[in-house]
Formats: structure tokens, sequence, C-alpha cells
């Protein structure tokens, strides 16, 4: 492995019985914490979702932040914790954070069959997810970005869709140095991005990570959660 790449595939073509409904704390080894949130339905290919949690964060705040998008659009939601107080490229450079997401990723692709991978993150670890997805847009297929500070992926490969969403008075990460900027820079290089800007500061308001989901998954999506059981399973 170098750098930010990542070894590990989830496939479709998995083990077609996933590991049961709920919250499941992967063995990665002392000290290290990662949970798969698996939604209810039925068996079969589903996305993936790797979220990073902010500086000082934790895998169970990704989880209360996305834990019922996840269920409810019937995506297997991965949430590690940083080794550190943050996320390894923000602490001195790409290292064991590389390692332990992708050892989790082999551990996901043991037990269940993924449709899709996306990455997605806040803050801190919405820098982390647009690196670290640049790096590997030949595995996720996109990047949900909510309130980044900067982008720096080592190397790029593949072409992943990017989402960013920022406070217009985000007093922690100011919009026009931060979001709006990474997004200019992202969509001069080529990338597809979709920019939304919102009245507040530093959070994730609920509708736009609805949003950011529903933009994900698309009309390509054929969910298994409580979403796509209201709509018929399109």
């Amino acid at each position: 492995m170098t750098e930010a790449r990542l070894e590990s595939r989830p496939a479709a073509d998995g083990p077609r019985e996933c590991l049961g409904a709920g919250l499941h704390s992967l063995d990665l080894g002392p000290g290290v914490e990662a949970v798969l949130a698996v939604p209810p339905g039925e068996p079969g290919p589903r996305p993936l979702l790797a979220h990073f949690h902010g500086a000082g964060g934790t895998a169970a705040q990704s989880v209360a932040a996305v834990g019922g998008l996840a269920e409810e659009f019937g995506v297997l939601l991965l949430a590690p914790s940083s080794v550190a107080s943050t996320w390894d490229l923000l602490a001195g450079g790409w290292g064991r954070d590389v390692a332990v997401l992708d050892a989790a990723l082999d551990q996901v692709s043991r037990h269940c069959a993924v449709s899709r991978t996306g990455f997605a993150g806040f803050s801190d670890g919405a820098s982390y997810a647009l690196s670290l997805g640049l790096a590997n847009g030949d595995l996720g297929d996109a990047v949900l970005a909510f309130s980044p500070g900067f982008l720096a992926p080592p190397a790029v490969r593949g072409h992943p869709r990017v989402w960013i969403s920022h406070g217009s008075d985000d007093r922690v990460l100011p919009v026009d140095v931060c979001g709006r900027r990474i997004a200019r820079v992202l969509a001069e290089e080529g990338y597809a991005v979709t920019y939304e800007e919102f009245d507040g500061g530093h959070v994730v308001p609920p509708h736009l990570a609805r949003q950011a989901f529903a933009w994900w998954l698309g009309d390509r999506w054929r969910g298994t959660g409580a979403a796509a059981r209201r709509s018929g399973g399109r």
C-alpha cells in the first residue's frame, strides 16, 4: 500500500448473506475501533459508505450523524475512529488510519456484498474523505464532504463525483477559503461537483445530509431500507 492507496475491494459478488441488521464492532486489534452498521432488509449487494468523523470525534459520532439515513436508504455504514485525535493526514501524514480503513474494508468484503462504495465526512473528516476519495476514485464512485477544510490527495485515481456543503457563517473553517475554493478547484480540474452553501455555521443541516444521500444513490439505487419500502423499491 502506497500512502493513501487502499487495496481492499468490496464487491457485489461477495457473501450473499450479510451480517444481521444492527451495529457490529470489527475486530481490528487492540486500540483500534471501527463499526459497521447494517440496515434491515433483504440480503443482497448494498451501497457502502465509509464515514469519517470530525477532529476529536469517534465512530459513534459518525453513526449518530448519518446512521439513521444509512438505515433509511439501505446503506452499509462503515465508521472508523481515528487512531489519534484526528486523521493521520492532518496529524503528520498518511499512515495508520489508512491501514485501519483497508483492514476494515477487507472485513466488510468477507461478510457483505457491496454494490458501490462512497466516502463521506464532516470537518477534518470531510477533508480526509476528499483526499482519500480522490486518491481511490477507482474504488469509491463519490465523495460527500460536509464543511471540508482542504484536499490533499498524493495522487488521483479515477474520477469520483463530489458533493460539498458549507455554511456561509462557518467560523471554524471559513467558507471562502474552504468550501467555495475546494469546489472551484475541483470543477476546474474536471470533476463533477455539486456545491450547496447554506445559511449557518460549522454544522451539517439534516436536510442537506438527506439530499447528499439521494444525490449519491440517484435513480440507480435499489435500496432495501425504509425509503425504498415507502417508494415501492424504485
